[in-house]
């Protein structure tokens, strides 16, 4: 691998769960992988609902997307 594509593997990596299946599913969105879109679609779904779940229930932790978009441009521009 490049060492670009390491980097990208490696901070991927240490995204959570939800945030690396987020990840995973843009990619294969823009792909020609072929992919049955029904199948990818039902398990996004699934995230999705979870997501909420944890939201309505106070579990999940949240931030101000402008904190998100900083951190984001901090961390790509290393």
């Amino acid at each position: 691998m490049t060492a670009t594509m390491d980097r990208v593997c490696k901070e991927a990596l240490e995204l959570p769960l939800d945030q690396r299946l987020t990840v995973v599913y843009r990619i294969l969105e823009q792909s020609d992988a072929g992919l049955d879109s029904g199948v990818v679609e039902r398990d996004w779904d699934g995230v999705i609902r979870e997501r909420m779940e944890r939201y309505d229930s106070g579990q999940a932790k949240t931030r101000l997307a402008s904190e998100v978009f900083a951190e984001l441009e901090k961390r790509l521009g290393e």
